[in-house]
């Protein structure tokens, strides 16, 4: 499996303010964003203060963005002001290779002392309780997050419609026990952005290999007539050409990629380039693997969707060998901040963590499951294995009473 080739390049680092300008007719002027006051933190390192970054054009309070209104709102005076941002662009994927692309100076990064987790916030805002654990034990530290995000799909999801969401998640859990099904209760659900990389690429695919084709047979066996199958092999050899189209890889070790695969779609597509207003009552995790990290799990769910699509074409029963090698072309990226709400529900003194995504609603997480439930299942599954085997012993005349 290969590649192409890609130069490297410096690409000049982006000094421009993180704030669009707001399109706010009640206001003549440009809104500027406060400045953000250095957090104070009491002796147990809880934190004191709250501000954010950017304050209400009529009253001065904290804005925060409304997943509902698609805007920033203020909850003091019911001000609306529009975030204006463009839809997002490709990068070319020589980008990966720069590092001159970051955005420690508009933000800080906070960790759990109790599991690690990392969370990107604006500068002014606090981590009070990490969203995957719940401890208050937060701690700022002074590592930069690195490369900054060209994108974001903001949240059009609430916070209670989530919480709704989930509870009806849970009641459909059939395995689940019944008074948590019923009762299930969401706890210390938080929005935060979700780092990820989305590939586009054109493939140029080669492969070689042997397929089989069942064939059936009678034959007379101790005075009986029984079927027996036999394969029947042929060779395949050729070019296969296509393209992919967002090709969406998690970037935190707090989310798996199943998880994420659960919670899609997002729509890429029409994400909205990177503005730090879309942080504001939210924080954004920081990215374990970087982007040619991700580039290469990228190229493993690429070679796989190939030879899905070359055996397709293919009439066979079975897989003997088959090889392929591929080179992509064309290849462009996006660095993306994916909406998802945080939380789990407590059970008997466990917590079982769940996902939201906060673009189309999907959950997704763990629930408690019933020994009862399995035990009845794998005995009825168990009666029905025996019965398809005594009926086909039947069916070939091998019934030990016949």
């Amino acid at each position: 499996m290969s590649d192409s080739p890609f130069s490297e390049f410096d690409s000049p680092a982006d000094k421009s303010s993180p704030f669009s300008e707001f399109d706010d007719t009640s206001a003549q002027e440009e809104i500027a964003p406060a400045a953000a006051p250095a957090p104070v933190y009491t002796a147990d390192d809880e934190v004191e203060n709250e501000t954010n970054v950017t304050k209400c054009p009529c009253c001065g309070a904290n804005m925060v963005y409304d997943s509902e209104k698609g805007k920033l709102y203020c909850e003091h005076c019911d001000t609306v002001v529009e975030v204006r941002a463009k839809t997002s662009e490709e990068q070319a994927f020589e980008r990966l290779l720069s590092q001159t692309n970051e955005w420690g100076e508009e933000t800080h990064v906070f960790r759990c002392e109790n599991c690690g987790a990392q969370e990107i916030l604006s500068n002014g805002e606090i981590a009070k309780r990490c969203p995957f654990c719940g401890t208050t034990n937060i701690v700022r530290t002074d590592e930069l997050p690195g490369l900054k995000p060209n994108a974001v799909v903001p949240f059009s999801i609430s916070k209670d419609d989530a919480v709704k969401r989930v509870k009806h998640w849970a009641h459909k859990k059939l395995y689940a026990p019944r008074r948590f099904r019923k009762g299930a209760k969401p706890e210390d659900v938080s929005g935060m952005y979700m780092p990820a990389f989305s590939f586009d690429t054109v493939t140029d695919a080669w492969y070689n290999g042997v397929l089989g084709k069942y064939h059936y047979r009678t034959r007379r066996v101790n005075g009986r007539t029984v079927q027996e199958r036999y394969l029947v092999t042929f060779p395949i050899r050729g070019n296969y050409s296509t393209s992919f189209d967002d090709i969406l890889i998690q970037a935190s070790d707090k989310i798996g990629q199943k998880s994420l695969n659960d919670l899609q779609p997002f729509d890429t597509n029409e994400s909205k380039e990177y503005r730090q207003e879309y942080l504001s009552g939210y924080t954004a995790g920081q990215y374990s693997k970087d982007g040619l990290a991700c580039w290469e799990e990228a190229k493993g769910i690429i070679h796989g969707q190939l030879k899905s699509a070359i055996l397709f074409r293919y009439d066979y029963d079975t897989v003997v060998s088959f090889n392929l090698d591929f080179q992509c072309r064309n290849t462009t990226y996006k660095y993306l901040l994916l909406p998802v709400y945080v939380g789990y529900c407590g059970w008997k003194k466990k917590l079982y963590h769940f996902f939201v995504s906060g673009h189309n609603g999907k959950v997704t997480g763990k629930t408690p499951v019933s020994p009862l439930k399995v035990g009845i299942t794998v005995l009825f599954g168990l009666a029905v294995l025996t019965g398809i085997v005594f009926l086909v012993l039947w069916f070939n005349g091998m019934w030990p009473w016949a």
